[in-house]
């Protein structure tokens, strides 16, 4: 579904990528995961039509998207979940989420908007209750709900979620985690995941890469991944599962 092929990004000389290779296929779950300044948000940016590559291609679905306007490139199937989250504060929950299907209306795909919000309330019911709420007055764990809910009301195909743990509690990320699953077998959505718990993001994905200083290292099976003693020393550290248990053993 997409292919990345030997993608050069700089910031005026400095190169943050460097001939990056990776594939994402239909239905799955793949983790980019990396130290911080490794170069994964800026793939994501790429990949979204934020930066332009200075070298390489963007291939979806058989297109060539490399200078594929932003607006262009959500039309085409992919939804961007930012870093940050970035939610529009003084606006409600409802409509931050309508303004996700800003594309639809423009293509007048408009029908089943309605339809669309009501199942993402039932996948997130806070923010069923929070409908009216401004989305800067929510939790951080319920701005991330909004941000992902907000990008699933354009349809997409393939999701890009940067950092969606990012901030939040160990027993709200592992929420958020599990929607992401739930996405994938629910509505068939395919997934590629930039996480900083690279374990988390292993754990339920079915593929890996690791990125470093803007080159691809290492890639896999993410259970092939989680075995690797260098990514375990480099990049699992704390357990997900263990920072929620009580002292003195397992719950």
């Amino acid at each position: 579904m997409l292919f990345l092929r030997n993608v050069d990004i700089a910031y005026g000389r400095i190169r943050a990528v460097r001939r990056a290779s990776l594939h994402v296929g239909r239905g799955e779950i793949v983790a980019l995961i990396g130290a911080n300044g490794a170069g994964k948000t800026t793939m994501m940016a790429a990949i979204s039509g934020l930066m332009r590559p200075a070298a390489g291609t963007v291939e979806f679905d058989g297109a060539d998207i490399t200078r594929a306007r932003p607006d262009a490139i959500v039309r085409a199937g992919i939804s961007h979940v930012p870093e940050g989250r970035l939610v529009f504060g003084p606006m409600t929950v409802e409509d931050n989420l309508l303004l996700g299907s800003y594309c639809r209306h423009r293509l007048g795909r408009a029908s089943g908007v309605q339809e669309d919000m009501e199942r993402l309330y039932a996948m997130f019911p806070r923010l069923k209750e929070r409908r009216l709420q401004a989305a800067g007055t929510l939790s951080g764990g319920e701005q991330q709900m909004v941000a992902i809910a907000r990008a699933l009301m354009a349809r997409p195909r393939l999701l890009l979620l940067d950092e969606p743990g990012m901030g939040l509690a160990p027993t709200v990320t592992r929420e958020i985690f599990r929607h992401i699953v739930e996405l994938r077998d629910a509505m068939g959505l395919t997934v590629l995941l930039v996480e900083q718990n690279a374990r988390a993001a292993l754990r339920i994905a079915d593929r890996g890469y690791v990125l470093e200083t803007g080159r691809i290292i290492l890639q896999g099976p993410a259970g092939e991944l989680l075995a690797n003693n260098d990514v375990q020393r480099a990049y699992l550290g704390r357990d997900l599962d263990r920072e929620t248990q009580p002292a003195g053993g397992a719950a």
